[in-house]
């Protein structure tokens, strides 16, 4: 009995003494485990930490894709499509209704403006050969009520035997200037809506052609050597040098 109590407080003992032990070891170890953790990994783990890093962040630049630079000046080439039939057809319905199919917006007001300064003076050689047709119909008529010519010729002129021929001629003369005046604007108009089509169908076909960022014509001055076959002596000149 007496050796079972020895051995049951010497286990006791022991028990109690690893505890102790581990609790000694736990706290005073916690300050210089710390630190030496600390020091240990700023010198060897972080390297490693930083290594990995690197390597982590060179497979994400190995698997995105390449970007490729483009050069500043190049044109980048859009992808919305035209078709030339279309261009055309939309030119020929509606005049500009072409270039707005092309997205080429900034040729509207050139368009336009033209449109509207040949309708303006269509609009106005039109009346003022209207008035002169009638004055001349006026003038050489035998009705002496029938003085519309009066309207045309300056103030203070009186018609008699002596200038009639003279006025005669000139209200002819104006009356075929300004019907002249009339049909080239005509022509001209007519002119204007043919090129609004053949723009849209040019700029239509022209949608895809690539320019090159090397196209470029330089030109230098050049010293001509003596030819032997000319007998030329040495020369000054131009040299164009055109890439493409």
């Amino acid at each position: 009995m007496r050796k079972l109590l020895y051995i049951v407080a010497g286990w006791l003992l022991c028990t109690i003494g690893v505890y102790a032990s581990a609790f000694q070891v736990t706290t005073d170890s916690l300050s210089p485990i710390i630190v030496d953790t600390t020091f240990v990994l700023g010198a060897v783990d972080t390297t490693q930490v930083v290594a990995d890093t690197t390597q982590a962040e060179s497979s994400v630049l190995l698997m995105q894709p390449k970007q490729q630079t483009i050069p500043p000046g190049t044109p980048v080439k859009s992808n919305y499509q035209v078709d030339p039939d279309m261009a055309v057809w939309l030119a020929a319905v509606v005049p500009g209704l072409g270039q707005i199919y092309n997205r080429q917006y900034w040729k509207l007001p050139i368009l336009y403006g033209g449109a509207m300064g040949l309708a303006y003076a269509i609009s106005w050689n039109n009346q003022m050969y209207v008035d002169y047709r009638k004055a001349y119909i006026d003038i050489i008529d035998a009705n002496p009520d029938s003085k519309f010519y009066e309207n045309v010729l300056p103030k203070g002129v009186v018609i008699d035997s002596s200038n009639k021929d003279y006025y005669t001629r000139t209200i002819k003369n104006k009356q075929d200037a300004y019907l002249r005046n009339r049909d080239l604007c005509i022509i001209c108009t007519g002119v204007l809506y043919l090129l609004s089509m053949i723009d849209a169908y040019v700029d239509a076909q022209m949608a895809d052609y690539d320019i090159s960022p090397d196209l470029s014509l330089q030109v230098a001055p050049a010293v001509l050597p003596p030819s032997q076959y000319q007998q030329t002596d040495t020369s000054i000149g131009l040299r164009c040098k055109l890439k493409f």
